[in-house]
């Protein structure tokens, strides 16, 4: 298990990114600053209404993406247009934390998104409201980790990352300074 000290991503948080945020926004204390509390990665797996046994193989694939094995989300209610009942295997969601949630980011930041067709950065208009980012993903193939042969079918996935931020301009100068790399407004 890797330790905060030796992680790249929050050793530039501490040591580069809370005394800029702290120049921005005249914060007087350090508790002020935001900072990421958590990262949620959710997998919607619609086809897995007529074939349970998908479920297994998208698990094991989030399991290599996060390092965490996901837990299963099932349908609140039945609905009879998708051949949906109460209670069965429709997803997949991790909540990531602490170092993994850094080393996730890490990646996410400097490996996968440049892997991405055409990438020109990510969509800053993609705040809450509240100082939380949420960020889709349609192919989980842009993750190195999985092996193109093991991949069945292309699927996307939810990145939601929530910050201790009250509003959208400082988690988005807090993204900024992390590496965010978003794409020019206008």
């Amino acid at each position: 298990m890797l330790k905060m000290k030796e992680l790249r991503l929050y050793e530039k948080y501490k040591n580069e990114v809370i005394p800029e945020l702290m120049k921005i926004f005249n914060y007087k204390n350090v508790m002020q600053v935001p900072r990421i509390e958590k990262v949620v990665v959710n997998m919607g797996i619609g086809d897995a209404t007529q074939n349970q046994d998908i479920i297994k193989k998208v698990q094991k694939q989030l399991m290599i993406i996060t390092g965490q094995y996901p837990i299963v989300i099932r349908a609140r209610k039945s609905i009879s247009n998708f051949k949906l009942r109460k209670g069965m295997n429709i997803g997949l969601k991790v909540t990531l934390r602490k170092e993994r949630m850094w080393a996730f980011l890490d990646r996410l930041i400097s490996i996968v998104l440049p892997r991405i067709r055409d990438f020109r950065g990510i969509s800053p208009n993609s705040f809450d409201g509240k100082g939380n980012y949420n960020l889709g993903i349609k192919e989980q193939i842009i993750f190195p980790e999985l092996s193109y042969d093991d991949i069945d079918k292309i699927r996307g996935m939810d990145i939601n990352i929530t910050t201790t931020a009250t509003t959208d301009k400082e988690a988005f100068e807090l993204l900024r300074l992390i590496g965010f790399p978003f794409a020019k407004k206008g």
